[in-house]
């Protein structure tokens, strides 16, 4: 059976499935001994035990750094654990029809949202929103060392396949032996596209009904460069794919030999090659893979995957562990970026129509001044153990906003040098451009910052108006519609005017076939993940600025996107002809 989809991390993999859905895991429930039923219980009173301590101490910790409002939350989430018909339910499920507790719990939450689903009140059905925590909670302490999960720890490769992968389940990636991956919802530049390609995963996203389709243990091939998968392929098919998976892996191992080469062009041009992370383990890798420095440190990862949040100490041990291990000391550290895609429930459960342009990101820190301090002091205090650290702020979208946040830092300093504590002063501090206002008036912005970054995966679809991780759209948020060559024209022309560095952070530095023309325009700063600095790199050493500045001219002549798509494979393939075979297709 062949599915096309959204290619979102270039590679080939051929491998078993392993089906996951949003409560970590979908299985047949396991049928008990007579004999195993206690010890089941038992294994469920344990989870409960062990949620609730979890849940105490977030809401302690929470009261202490939010407010009294937001950990109410987790002390609603507390009293549904003494739920008596929840528990009720599930012990009955274990004890007189003999399955294991983390079906039992995800029949009981069937039950519920059928419930739910015929209640009329918004509010009274907003709360299956709680439940759904709840469970998920508990389904994770059980599945811990759950016996049907231990094909997840072996040697075997697994395609993992799932609704969409969120970031608290990063840690669950490195963990396994994932060779792809396969999301039903999503598109190129989402969360779960960023984590894949941040660990070289190839990935295919916009699948519908992907999880239903296919079976844990079935054999997957999948391109993640075009988009193409086989499910439970033919002898020859998986052959074909199993030579093209060979010969990708030989030519990626091949590129990282230029680690230690310079990113230099044939007529001597300098371009820095950075790397986004989000954590210690993609810092290590930046080294391993030869960028010169950290030009994104996207810091809301260690919330999302933090079992409540965590506190000062906590964050500045995070932040200076990631200082230390990246290459030459050199980082970005981005404020924390929550909302859109990255949520954490303790900032409430108020749906917006259009998450990704409402409560997010600055706003969001805005509203809870000593959280956003906090951080703050975490990284002014980490500083100093780096040898060029700068501060960026996400969602810039007026100038008012920039003012507030120098404010901000200025109002760290004071606190920490009052209590004694060693600091860095004077950071350098860059906006974000990835709101289409700021972009419009990145003149003005300039006035205020020290350097710009651009974000291309928001600024994209906020300009093009196109949810990225809507399948249905996402053919929209491609780096190649002529109205985002021309705001980016705009903005770096404005940055050589001020004299103002600017740097690409977004998944479209790593696109090999955008690389010439935005070399062509002058960028000269290049973030991307680490994986993907030895391809860039290569295309660095084969293009001279002459050819760079063709691009860029040959971009902005066009005027529809497929014109641009096509104009830059034909370019990019002059230049590095083996390098569009690490690039996805679309």
């Amino acid at each position: 059976m062949l599915k096309k989809g959204i290619p979102v991390s270039p590679g080939i993999a051929v491998a078993r499935a392993w089906v996951l859905d949003a409560l970590l895991a979908r299985h047949e429930p396991s049928r008990l001994e007579a004999a195993a039923v206690s010890d089941e219980l038992l294994r469920f009173d344990r989870a409960l035990d062990a949620a609730g301590h979890q849940l105490d101490a977030m809401a302690k910790r929470i009261d202490e750094q939010l407010g009294s409002k937001e950990a109410a939350i987790f002390q609603g989430h507390r009293l549904l654990l003494r739920d008596p018909a929840l528990i009720g339910k599930v012990k009955s499920a274990i004890l007189h029809r003999r399955i294991d507790a983390a079906s039992a719990l995800h029949e009981v939450l069937e039950e519920y949202e059928k419930l739910f689903g015929q209640i009329p009140d918004e509010y009274l059905r907003e709360r299956l929103t709680d439940l759904r925590d709840v469970i998920t909670r508990l389904t994770t302490h059980l599945l811990e060392k759950a016996p049907h999960l231990a094909c997840l720890d072996g040697e075997e490769p697994t395609i993992l396949v799932a609704f969409e992968i969120l970031p608290s389940q990063a840690v669950l990636l490195e963990k396994v032996k994932a060779a792809g991956i396969l999301v039903e919802a999503g598109g190129t530049t989402g969360h779960a596209a960023i984590l894949a390609r941040a660990l070289g995963i190839p990935t295919v996203a916009g699948l519908p009904g992907i999880c239903k389709e296919i079976e844990s243990g079935d054999l997957v091939a999948l391109d993640g460069r075009d988009g193409h998968v086989y499910v439970r392929p033919d002898a020859e098919t998986e052959a074909a794919f199993r030579k093209l998976q060979r010969e990708f892996v030989l030519l990626r191992d091949k590129l990282v030999e230029n680690r230690d080469l310079e990113s230099i062009t044939p007529d001597g041009e300098k371009v820095e090659l950075l790397a986004n992370v989000n954590g210690l383990a993609d810092a290590e890798m930046a080294n391993r893979t030869g960028a010169v420095g950290v030009g994104l440190y996207r810091t809301e990862y260690l919330f999302l995957t933090h079992p409540d949040v965590p506190d000062e100490e906590e964050q500045y041990a995070a932040y200076k562990s990631v200082i230390e291990a990246s290459p030459n000391k050199r980082v970005t550290i981005r404020s924390l970026d929550l909302g859109g895609d990255k949520l954490l429930p303790y900032f409430g459960h108020e749906r917006e129509a259009n998450p990704f342009m409402g409560w997010r990101s600055i706003r969001l820190c805005a509203d809870y001044p000593d959280f956003f301090l906090t951080q703050l002091r975490a990284i002014l205090r980490a500083a100093v153990h780096g040898d060029e650290v700068q501060l960026l702020f996400p969602m810039i979208a007026r100038l008012e906003e920039v003012r507030f946040v120098k404010r901000m830092v200025r109002k760290a300093e004071r606190q920490l040098a009052k209590a004694g504590k060693p600091f860095a002063d004077g950071l350098r501090i860059g906006a974000m451009l990835e709101v289409p206002a700021a972009a419009i008036n990145v003149d003005r912005i300039l006035d205020e910052v020290d350097f710009i970054s651009i974000g291309s995966n928001d600024l994209i679809q906020y300009l093009m108006a196109a949810d990225r991780d809507n399948p249905k759209v996402a053919h929209l948020c491609e780096p190649f519609d002529p109205a985002i060559w021309r705001l980016l024209s705009r903005i770096l022309k404005a940055c050589e005017k001020a004299g103002k560095p600017a740097t690409l952070c977004g998944e479209m530095a790593a696109r090999p076939r955008c690389f010439l023309p935005l070399f062509g325009l002058g960028l000269r700063r290049f973030s991307m993940s680490p994986a993907f600095v030895p391809t860039i790199k290569q295309i660095v050493r084969c293009s001279p600025r002459d050819v760079g500045r063709r691009a860029a001219r040959g971009v902005l002549k066009r005027i529809t996107q497929p014109e641009i798509r096509r104009f830059l494979t034909r370019t990019t393939r002059a230049v590095c002809p083996d390098i569009t075979f690490l690039d996805t297709q679309k």
